[in-house]
């Protein structure tokens, strides 16, 4: 206590007009009561700094969504000086228009020709080699079809006995076929419509009567014929040499639940499970993981060596504006961190556009890789608290800051990763997450499927057709991993 009050009296004769005389012929009780008063203040002042730091965080500054702005954290680009010019497309613009499907492909066409010159009124007649040709795509009205099968109860006539007939093998036991059944599950899992939203849709479009309950029971289905695919996409990404993970909010019933993701270039996977832990990235990943993961900087993940990550740098870009925001010596590190990192991803464009080889990139990264060291090393012994932590944790981790200098295919941020679990994010917000363990092997399983299919650029709607119809006929259901890549 005699060591702060010290420092408490250094501070007030530092910052005040009072005089180390004026100090001494103060009364001891005064003085005692001015130093409990100043540590005091210096404890609120800490506390309104943090309140301030907290009520300010934003997509910017920290880890939180951008939907979790509020408006006024909302950037408004520049304003720019007026050309003057009307709004649209300027004269001399080259449209965008649909292009023409070749004409064997057209359902009907026709040749119109002028009757009269349009100059002078005579006659025309002829043809031209060359016309224009003006398309007109439309979608002719659909309904559904229905299939009757009628199935016979015959009694024997020896010994009297009644056998009913069995459905023709591939004849769904349920009333709906697999392109139906297909279609109800894409419109809920990769379109997020609600069950009455999916109901009006397949009676607007097909007038296709379709109940609640129906819904939930198609969606299971589906569920359950791509569960296998799923399962070897899982293995896929488990062997991959670079992979990006992350998680995000979800809902079980009332239980608090995660979204994780685990991306690679041909293959996305998704889990949804109750924890946030160590033990599910592993489930994810696989106990045996021996690639190079890029998540940020979450402990979940710190089971794996500095070598085997990479941290990040769009969630490090967020840490050091937050340092800036704190002002006096944590501002200064964030600003000369910025500035860094700013110099770090220009050379990254140039490494991966092509025009430096990775020799060069890499003689270019080593004096900011040592500045940025320096500053993290400063800012870990810097006097604000939250900032000097901040330092020490991404020092512990310091090797995964620049893997992907060192290492080919290795992405420096992790938004491959953010890109495929923001239409789960979305989800989320419009259907408040799964009720039940069966909904939530749904939601990660039918993500699975439209995020690789959307990579790979293969059609949803006609993969998860032929995946309902081999369940039916029991037969293998077509692979997600890609033949023609690693």
């Amino acid at each position: 206590m005699a060591a702060l009050h010290e420092v408490v009296s250094e501070g007030l004769l530092s910052t005040t007009k009072v005089t180390a005389e004026e100090w001494g012929q103060t009364p001891q009780s005064v003085q005692d009561f001015v130093k409990v008063l100043i540590m005091r203040i210096q404890a609120l002042e800490t506390e309104v700094a943090q309140m301030r730091e907290q009520i300010n965080r934003n997509s910017g500054n920290s880890s939180q969504p951008p939907s979790s702005d509020g408006p006024s954290v909302t950037k408004q680009p520049p304003a720019k000086e007026r050309s003057g010019r009307k709004r649209g497309g300027q004269p001399g613009h080259a449209g965008v228009q649909r292009k023409l499907v070749p004409i064997e492909q057209v359902k009907a066409d026709f040749d119109v020709r002028p009757e009269n010159c349009q100059h002078c009124g005579c006659k025309l007649s002829g043809d031209d080699p060359a016309p224009d040709r003006h398309q007109v795509a439309e979608i002719p009205p659909v309904q559904e079809e229905i299939t009757e099968y009628r199935l016979h109860t015959l009694t024997c006539a020896k010994c009297g006995g009644e056998t009913r007939a069995k459905l023709p093998n591939g004849v769904p036991e349920g009333g709906f076929g697999p392109r139906f059944q297909a279609m109800t599950a894409l419109l809920s899992g990769r379109y997020h419509l609600s069950k009455r939203d999916i109901q009006g849709v397949m009676d607007d479009f097909f007038q296709a009567e379709l109940g609640l309950g129906s819904i939930s029971t198609l969606e299971r289905r589906t569920s359950e014929a791509i569960a296998l695919p799923v399962d070897e996409a899982r293995t896929y990404v488990q062997s991959q040499p670079a992979v990006n993970q992350d998680e995000t909010g979800w809902k079980e019933g009332t239980q608090k639940a995660w979204l994780w993701v685990a991306a690679t270039p041909w293959v996305t996977v998704f889990l949804i499970a109750l924890n946030r832990s160590a033990a599910i990235a592993k489930q994810v990943l696989g106990e045996n993981f021996a690639g190079i993961l890029n998540t940020d900087r979450w402990s979940a993940y710190n089971w794996l060596s500095n070598t085997q990550r990479q941290l990040c740098w769009a969630h490090l870009l967020r840490d050091f504006q937050a340092f800036i925001e704190r002002g006096g010596g944590s501002q200064q590190i964030g600003e000369a961190l910025l500035t860094q990192t700013k110099l770090m991803f220009a050379g990254w464009h140039h490494l991966r556009e092509g025009e430096w080889s990775r020799s060069v990139f890499q003689e270019y990264m080593k004096p900011i890789r040592q500045q940025v060291a320096d500053l993290l090393r400063q800012g870990a012994a810097c006097d604000h608290k939250a900032t000097a932590g901040t330092c020490r944790d991404i020092l512990k981790r310091e090797p995964a800051l620049f893997t992907f200098v060192d290492v080919e295919n290795i992405e420096p941020t992790n938004n491959l990763a953010e890109r495929q679990i923001r239409p789960g994010v979305l989800w989320r917000k419009g259907s408040f997450g799964t009720q039940s363990d069966a909904g939530s092997r749904f939601v990660e399983r039918i993500m699975t499927v439209v995020s690789t299919l959307k990579q790979q650029d293969r059609n949803v709607l006609e993969y998860l057709t032929d995946a309902c119809d081999a369940a039916n006929w029991a037969r293998p259901v077509p692979s997600l991993v890609p033949v023609n890549h690693p």
